[in-house]
């Protein structure tokens, strides 16, 4: 641990946003999951909902600095893909 005040601080602020961060980016992966397992069952309805929440969550992750633009824009086109695929 640091001694500088201000490095205490700055230790905690960053545990609190790798938590933050980490709960995220699992929720991020559940709405991925959410649109394979929709795929798999070839329903297009909820398959489609599913893309539309997906892509929310994808787009929010750019906005938090959670995932990068070209993780994010693969995943899109990955998951789009397999939706038109039906």
């Amino acid at each position: 641990m640091a001694n500088i005040k201000q490095q205490q601080k700055r230790n905690i602020t960053n545990e609190k946003r790798r938590l933050a961060n980490t709960s995220f980016r699992t929720s991020v992966k559940t709405a991925i999951k959410n649109v394979l397992t929709a795929v798999e069952k070839s329903d297009k309805d909820a398959a489609v909902e599913a893309l539309s929440f997906a892509y929310m969550k994808l787009d929010k992750s750019i906005t938090k600095g959670v995932h990068h633009k070209n993780f994010v824009a693969n995943q899109k086109a990955r998951l789009s893909a397999k939706v038109n695929s039906l």
